[in-house]
């Protein structure tokens, strides 16, 4: 696993999908930030500044931006 590539979640507590992403992240032992953006109102402009649009997760790796939980694309970019 490449250890040097960091993780950010940019989720709601409300977000089924973020937390499937968070859980798959624990699972396979991946350090992440993670931001609520339904409180944190700076992270929530971040978010649409950098994925142009509303919908979460918004997941960071390194510099890639994926939008939605994609496991298989995620592993991919996280070399699991």
């Amino acid at each position: 696993m490449d250890t040097k590539k960091t993780v950010e979640i940019y989720s709601t507590p409300t977000c089924h999908f973020c937390h499937l992403a968070k859980d798959f992240f624990r699972e396979n032992g991946v350090a992440y930030t993670e931001y609520n953006v339904a409180t944190d109102l700076e992270k929530r402009k971040e978010m649409v500044e950098k994925s142009g649009q509303m919908g979460v997760p918004v997941i960071v790796i390194g510099p890639d931006i994926l939008v939605g939980f994609n496991e298989p694309l995620i592993a991919d970019k996280l070399g699991l």
